[in-house]
């Protein structure tokens, strides 16, 4: 039974996680409020903020997990894609502490912590797992929905490090047009939540907004011309009431959400796979999971989404998906660099 310690800085969350064979000892995750301000992350705040974040979060972890350093056994941290300048933090923390105790790194792709995190069924309540939850180390084959704030891919999943894209997105991402949409309707940042929030109450058939891509006879996505659309549409109705507002939210959600269930289910029927899986930020959106139930109920494929607290950015899902990788032998060099836009493979 091995020890991990991950690190996760990928963006704007600062998080770092201990998990023990299949028992998450700690998961710690500090966010970043300051942004809201700027409407974005701002890179320079976000890894300054990172440096100051990060010890404490480490020393809380260790004091949770009620180990020691050198009881590690390998430390992990996120290498990309990510900004550049947050990256480098969590690396060279997880670097420094692997020669150190003279123990191996393990460089984890942000995109495989997602796509992992749906077998991953420990609770990460309160940032810290009640001891005794377990992981389910057995990746099954499926298709895999990622969808947050700077990604939306479909990935065919046959096991650890054996993945195929199927398909990404051309321009923004299903999380970006949400935050966009709601920075044109004058809501907060992330624009997501409150998008979800004021759709519970609008009238998601009073605009009609394309689905782009939905027939384009592959698996790839694009949303900016859906953003777009409502611009426009915002442009012809000028000044607009909270009643109005409501109603733009549900039916651009409605769009959002149509095209990506659909596009997840042809990929799974292509790819001849009884098994769907969707992780990400924007996977906590309660209409997008009641959707995908639904359409998987219909085409009698089973689904798994990961648990909301590892939508978002958290070490978690980075320690866990290290744990899988160490297992099967993988390990990095402590001279591998971080990569900004790297790729899943």
């Amino acid at each position: 039974m091995h020890t991990i310690l991950a690190i996760e800085t990928s963006c704007d969350e600062t998080a770092v996680a201990i998990l023990r064979g299949n028992e998450l000892l700690a998961s710690e995750v500090a966010s970043q409020r300051e942004h809201e301000a700027y409407g974005g992350v701002v890179p320079e705040v976000a890894s300054r903020n990172h440096l100051l974040h990060a010890p404490r979060l480490l020393d809380d972890a260790v004091k949770k997990a009620g180990i020691a350093l050198k009881q590690v056994d390998a430390f992990a941290a996120t290498s990309g894609p990510g900004l550049a300048s947050s990256l480098m933090i969590g690396a060279s923390i997880a670097k420094g502490l692997a020669l150190g105790f003279s123990k191996p790194y393990l460089a984890i792709n942000h995109l495989e912590g997602h796509l992992l995190s749906p077998f991953f069924v420990a609770s990460a309540s309160s940032r810290c797992a009640t001891h005794g939850q377990d992981a389910r180390a057995t990746i099954e084959p499926n298709v895999s929905l990622i969808v947050s704030g700077g990604h939306t891919l479909l990935v065919e999943v046959r096991g650890v490090a054996d993945y195929r894209v199927m398909g990404r997105t051309v321009d923004d991402a299903a999380g970006e047009a949400f935050d966009k949409v709601a920075k044109m309707l004058g809501l907060g940042y992330p624009g997501g939540p409150e998008v979800e929030r004021r759709a519970l109450s609008g009238n998601a058939t009073r605009f009609e907004f394309p689905r782009s891509m939905l027939d384009s006879g592959d698996h790839n996505f694009s949303f900016s011309g859906l953003k777009t659309a409502v611009r426009y549409q915002l442009a012809k109705l000028g000044t607009i009431s909270d009643e109005t507002r409501g109603d733009l939210c549900a039916s651009f959600q409605r769009a959002v959400v149509e095209v990506l269930v659909k596009k997840t289910l042809r990929a799974a029927r292509q790819s001849k796979t009884k098994l769907v899986t969707v992780s990400g930020g924007v996977s906590c959106n309660r209409a997008l999971r009641d959707q995908m139930s639904e359409a998987c109920n219909r085409a009698r494929v089973r689904l798994l989404t990961a648990v909301p607290d590892l939508c978002t950015d958290n070490a978690a899902m980075i320690a866990f998906a290290a744990s899988l990788r160490f297992q099967a032998g993988f390990e990095s060099e402590l001279t591998q660099e971080i990569d900004p836009n790297l790729a899943l493979a």
